[in-house]
């Protein structure tokens, strides 16, 4: 059996500590006695520098404190400059001292490779801030809107800063001069593995996210799929309960409800209703020619948009009529009395003008052997008959 060794790394002896050091002194101090001058304005310079930041962070923060709506461009520009870090403006103000007073190039290197980690780090704060605002901004501000986005936002917020900052850890490393195509292609792996293990979640919470976005119904909408009307009481991250108009309640998944037709009732911006009025063969052709009229009148007294009316259709045992109007209202129960009130107006109009509705009839009529029609019924008896018995 063959032992492994680990490697032999060379030791840094005690007494070497101090030449070493003093190799890095030297050249910092003739650089520091041959540009003084620069130093000295770089220095002030770079004070400027972080004193406008420092203050600009204070405004944005004193903004952002004050504003009412979180959803506002004003309040997400503001939270964006105020989460701009220390680390960041104590790198920019060196960088520019770096830039001015033409640091040493060990003195250099170092401080380009901190300048890079800050600002990356920043960036990948300020992106957060901003798509964390926009998503709020697009969700909207409204009271059962927000609170559907409160429940999601802590997964979104975990979501964007693991995939921001794992972009930005990437890119340091990279700036850094390590290899990370193996930590590209892991963190893909395993992105999919998580992805195919929680297909379904993931699913239904992406469904949950484009609800609020969409805004295909709200809370307290009345909707419509397949068999079922209800209202929608809570949208949740997995699914979304309502209650039907019949009591009880309904609990569907996110992903499912929105693979359906979904009719939403409370934005209906007005309710037709169709009649279908029914008169007997015997009405006159004068009167049948005034029926449109007669209905038109009886719609628009009544509050309602008269669409269209007319004959239809020779029925079996009737003259069928059309009638067609709106009721410009998205409430049920408006629309439920007015359709009340028209439809007795129309019976009592029709009353007064002598239309008689038609019901379900049949007239057999017998004919003789010579052809001749015999009616139906029994004649009566003549007074000779009678006189005669």
């Amino acid at each position: 059996m063959t032992t492994q060794h680990a490697p032999n790394l060379p030791r840094l002896a005690p007494e070497s500590i101090g030449p070493r050091l003093q190799s890095y002194w030297d050249p910092l101090t003739v650089w520091v006695q041959n540009n003084y001058v620069e130093l000295g304005i770089a220095v002030v310079a770079a004070i400027i520098v972080f004193v406008a930041l420092s203050w600009l962070k204070r405004i944005a923060a004193n903004i952002a404190r004050a504003s009412e709506h979180r959803a506002h461009l004003k309040s997400i520009v503001a939270r964006t400059l105020a989460r701009t870090s220390r680390f960041f403006r104590v790198m920019v103000s060196i960088e520019l001292v770096n830039q001015i007073a033409n640091a040493p190039a060990a003195l250099a290197q170092a401080v380009d490779i901190l300048f890079t980690i800050a600002i990356v780090i920043q960036v990948a704060i300020w992106l957060r801030e901003i798509i964390l605002g926009l998503i709020e901004r697009r969700a909207g501000e409204g009271v059962h809107e927000h609170d559907t986005l409160q429940s999601a936002m802590v997964l979104i917020r975990l979501l964007v800063s693991f995939v921001l900052f794992a972009i930005a850890a990437i890119v340091v490393l990279d700036n850094l001069g390590v290899n990370v195509t193996g930590l590209v292609a892991g963190l893909g792996v395993g992105g999919i593995a998580i992805g195919l293990a929680a297909q379904g979640i993931f699913s239904d919470l992406f469904a949950a996210i484009s609800i609020i976005f969409d805004k295909p119904f709200r809370r307290g909408d009345t909707v419509s799929y397949d068999n079922t009307i209800a209202r929608v009481e809570v949208i949740g991250m997995k699914s979304t309960r309502l209650r039907a108009l019949t009591g009880e309640e309904k609990i569907i998944s996110n992903s499912k409800l929105l693979e359906k037709e979904i009719t939403n009732n409370t934005l209906t911006l007005y309710r037709r209703v169709t009649f279908v009025l029914t008169l007997v063969y015997q009405t006159p052709p004068a009167l049948a020619r005034r029926v449109p009229d007669i209905l038109r009148a009886v719609v628009e007294a009544n509050g309602a948009q008269f669409i269209r009316a007319g004959f239809n259709n020779f029925a079996a045992s009737a003259l069928d009529f059309h009638l067609v109007f709106d009721i410009e209202s998205d409430d049920v129960e408006e629309m439920f009395q007015a359709r009340h009130d028209i439809g007795i107006a129309i019976i009592d109009s029709f009353a007064r003008e002598g239309i008689c509705f038609a019901y379900p009839t049949q007239t057999t009529f017998t004919a003789s052997p010579d052809g001749n029609l015999v009616m139906p019924y029994a004649a009566p008896p003549s007074a000779k008959t009678r006189s005669k018995s």
